[in-house]
């Protein structure tokens, strides 16, 4: 009784923010603010607060000290951690066992502070961004094994198991990837690791022309050579990669063929033959270099500092040409991961006609967009994300079913949601 008692005093319902370090802080928070209809923002490392909408919340509720890795069996290819925990301390903990999260998460501290921020596993989970390997082993969501989590009323809902074989009970890991914290309160997540390739090289093709690079990515990743990655910069992103001898400011093209040494070796020559390439049209980025090079693109570091509005377009990979040619402006700047479907633009002007034609066109060719850097004077009346209203419908049952009071992130996606 003591305990309990010190354990309820110990949380002051008076601050405005919340850093609870246990489970059972989480759950009175919640049942607290659910009772008297307070609005929670849900806070981790801050890596990617600044996507999505403005919205008003009473609270906030950090999780950075709700942290730690709960149970790690490199041997099963799983590891189980408190959502606050840092991606930076897992992917540590993975490095010694040669293992890692193959879906190369995302870090946005470039992007918004210049500095590194990689997040927590929490944010990485609920944005669902994954990097260049996501058409070869799919997204975040394809790597939740499990979740526990916190409803809006306070209750505690889990699903999913720690094991890759479990498959049984209703899939709501596939739900909640990509909610941006409006549906509950992650608090332990299961995740699948994969073991690190032996080695990893990219054939870097120097190619100016859009409409090229994307016949030879097309040839690429079709190909019996097995790459995992694929990108196109055009030329005014050449001089972010000075890697072996690529100091020219031209285009360029990169494909990445990881696994054992010498069948990445037979691999790159193989495809170098298949795209009929002649020896000064390319160069083989070695293990390192390799590295470099596909940090550099997944962390979006092409993109550092810039004071551009920038866009997320996802559209299949037959429909990328049409789209940017349709899109092209003087102010556009862009590259292509094309292994992950992505097209990331960057538009120094940005204003509610062009973010119309631009959802009008993303949506003719089956695509979307997702709004993630924007002056916050335009957040309050645009479009964040793309959704049509049978999916808002169905989005709007969904919050409803978990979070009855709309406290959790409200208005964070959508407005009603």
């Amino acid at each position: 009784m003591e305990e309990k008692q010190n354990f309820q005093t110990s949380l002051d319902f008076n601050k405005n923010i919340f850093k609870p370090s246990t489970r059972e802080e989480i759950v009175e928070i919640v049942k607290n603010c659910y009772k008297k209809s307070i609005p929670l923002e849900i806070s981790g490392l801050q890596s990617k607060n600044k996507i999505g909408r403005n919205f008003q919340a009473e609270k906030t509720l950090d999780l950075s000290n709700y942290k730690g890795i709960i149970d790690y069996k490199p041997e099963e290819l799983y590891i189980k951690v408190k959502a606050g925990t840092p991606i930076s301390e897992i992917e540590e903990a993975l490095k010694k066992n040669n293992q890692q999260l193959a879906f190369e998460p995302n870090d946005f501290g470039y992007l918004f502070s210049g500095v590194s921020n990689s997040g927590s596993i929490g944010g990485v989970v609920a944005c669902n961004f994954a990097g260049s390997r996501r058409f070869k082993v799919g997204s975040v969501r394809d790597h939740l094994l499990g979740f526990q989590g916190i409803n809006g009323k306070g209750e505690t809902i889990k699903s999913g198991g720690t094991v890759v074989k479990n498959v049984t009970g209703y899939d709501l890991c596939k739900i909640l990837s990509g909610s941006f914290g409006t549906l509950t309160v992650l608090t332990e997540i299961s995740i699948k690791v994969l073991p690190k390739p032996e080695t990893s090289k990219t054939l870097i093709i120097k190619i100016p022309h859009v409409k090229k690079a994307l016949d030879y990515l097309g040839q690429s990743l079709s190909s019996s050579t097995d790459p995992s990655g694929g990108v196109f910069y055009p030329d005014y992103f050449g001089k972010n990669f000075i890697l072996n001898d690529l100091t020219h400011d031209g285009g360029l093209t990169g494909i990445r063929v990881e696994g054992p040494m010498n069948s990445v070796d037979q691999r790159i020559n193989r495809l170098a033959k298949e795209l009929a390439l002649i020896d000064n049209e390319f160069s083989v980025l070695d293990s390192v270099q390799t590295e470099i090079f596909w940090n550099k693109t997944k962390n979006l570091e092409v993109f550092k500092n810039s004071k551009s509005n920038l866009i997320r377009v996802v559209v299949p990979i037959s429909e990328t040409l049409q789209v940017i040619q349709k899109l092209k402006k003087d102010d556009l700047n862009y590259f292509i991961d094309w292994g992950g479907s992505l097209i990331w633009m960057a538009f120094e002007h940005l204003n509610s006609k062009i973010l119309l034609e631009i959802k009008e066109i993303t949506k003719n060719h089956q695509g979307y967009y997702t709004l993630i850097k924007i002056e916050d004077d335009f957040k309050a009346s645009a479009d964040i994300f793309t959704i049509d209203p049978i999916k808002y419908k169905i989005s709007e049952k969904i919050k409803k079913s978990f979070d009855p009071k709309r406290i959790f992130n409200p208005g964070k996606m959508y407005t009603g949601i």
